[in-house]
């Protein structure tokens, strides 16, 4: 046998017998269709991690593939689609409930056989048991757990954070890379980019990942599920970007696309942009309307009649009939009656100033409930709420400072500059009247 046709043969058994064993343990267990989605979004987590780890690999030097022809990123895609799914699919679909810790010992194990059974077409180094130890790290075990996590219904927070990571890693990274491979582009070296270039970038790209990642939120926290169609929100959210545009999600990518086209400079990955708004306009449109008619019903008809699917309106929609939201403001303090009289000015939709010494409860931060009943938020938090009852810009705002890493950041700020909490005492009975409701623009809607 030759050194091609032996390089060839490693080549279609890493493909095939990874294929085989999949479908063969498919046919085993059965898997029903939450089991078997679950499976599927777990081999969307590795697509970008097990890439990611192997250019990393290339890098640090723990392995590298002396292969040519079918590379992605330098990898070959056979080994590449073999490992998504040795780290994916097949091992979740044979043992869904198995400790995450034993699988992967077992999957070291494997991986000590095969490894050394790839040569020459991966190429060792002497710390090669690093990258591996990494990877069953940072690819196996999020791709377990987020598919054990969708199939029980546990932990919607942090199975939304990894499917956010998951699907920001198939748009940036994967889909780009395939599509410069694919269409004989070539690869763009970042690592060359002078620091303007990178912040342009950056700050390019940032405005459709606030649109997206605010969606996602407003789904976990107000509907009560998750972006996946298999894991929707219990409930119908048309409250924050989505009191705007029905599709922030879906217009977050095609932006993407777009914008990273432009910066790599490359007209395929912006048409993916393109094509994506199609697919999103058509199939997926027709099939989400029916969904969303037959689970919600009159609420929905209303929504959608109201509501662009693709571009914005400028003020708010809410719902009719239903009461407006409340923004708890301290009369008592100068600063608070400052942030009240300021949303006041500007006419939020929908929304009504209340003193915070009228609230049952005794506050000690801006307070914000919503009127459809959802959790109160305060603080920063709550001040996001507020802006997102006046117009598109105030929204983006809004969704800007209620993100989860800058809320808390942002909150630490204010209360380091005199806005921590404090306690809101009961007002003179001359103002009583004037403490009770402030609702010169609550009556405005949009």
């Amino acid at each position: 046998m030759t050194a091609v046709d032996h390089d060839l043969l490693i080549r279609a058994s890493a493909l095939y017998f990874p294929i085989a064993a999949t479908i063969a343990v498919w046919l085993w267990r059965r898997p029903n269709q939450l089991a078997a989605m679950s499976a599927v979004l777990a081999w969307f987590w590795n697509l970008p991690t097990v890439l990611l780890l192997h250019v990393a690999a290339i890098r640090m030097g723990w392995w590298s593939f002396g292969a040519a022809g079918g590379l992605l990123l330098g990898m070959p895609v056979d080994l590449y689609l073999a490992w998504t799914l040795l780290w994916g699919i097949l091992p979740i679909v044979a043992f869904p409930d198995a400790p995450v810790v034993a699988l992967a010992l077992a999957l070291l194990g494997v991986d000590l056989v095969l490894m050394p059974a790839a040569v020459p077409v991966v190429v060792l180094g002497p710390a090669w048991l690093v990258g591996e130890a990494l990877g069953l790290a940072v690819a196996f075990a999020p791709a377990f757990v987020l598919a054990r996590w969708t199939r029980r219904r546990e932990h919607l927070v942090a199975r939304a954070c990894l499917q956010v990571v998951a699907f920001s890693g198939l748009i940036l990274l994967v889909l780009p890379a395939a599509i410069l491979a694919g269409s004989g582009s070539a690869m763009p070296r970042p690592g060359e980019w002078p620091i303007w270039q990178w912040s342009l970038a950056a700050q390019a790209l940032a405005v459709p990942g606030l649109i997206g990642l605010s969606a996602v939120q407003e789904f976990v926290t107000r509907g009560g599920g998750t972006p996946v169609p298999f894991d929707p929100p219990t409930r119908l959210v048309t409250t924050g970007l989505y009191a705007y545009v029905r599709n922030p999600m879906q217009m977050s990518a095609v932006l993407l696309f777009v914008i990273l086209g432009i910066v790599l400079r490359n007209a395929w990955i912006a048409a993916g942009g393109v094509m994506a708004h199609l697919y999103s306009a058509g199939l997926a449109g027709w099939d989400e309307d029916d969904d969303l008619r037959e689970r919600f019903g009159p609420a929905w008809g209303s929504y959608r009649t109201d509501v662009p699917r693709w571009i914005p309106r400028w003020r708010p929609w809410h719902r009719e009939h239903e009461p407006p939201s409340r923004l708890y403001v301290a009369e008592n303090c100068e600063v608070c009656r400052g942030v009240a009289r300021w949303f006041e000015v500007r006419g939020a939709s929908h929304l009504v100033v209340i003193a915070a010494e009228s609230h049952p409860s005794r506050l000690t931060r801006v307070t914000y409930e919503p009127s459809d009943g959802g959790d109160a938020e305060s603080g920063v938090a709550a001040i996001g709420r507020a802006l997102e009852h006046l117009q598109l810009g105030w929204a983006m705002v809004g969704a800007l400072f209620r993100l989860p890493i800058v809320r808390p950041l942002l909150q630490l700020l204010v209360d380091a500059s005199g806005g921590e909490p404090r306690s809101v005492g009961v007002p003179p009975a001359a103002d009583s009247e004037s403490s009770r409701c402030r609702t010169s623009a609550s009556s405005r809607t949009g």
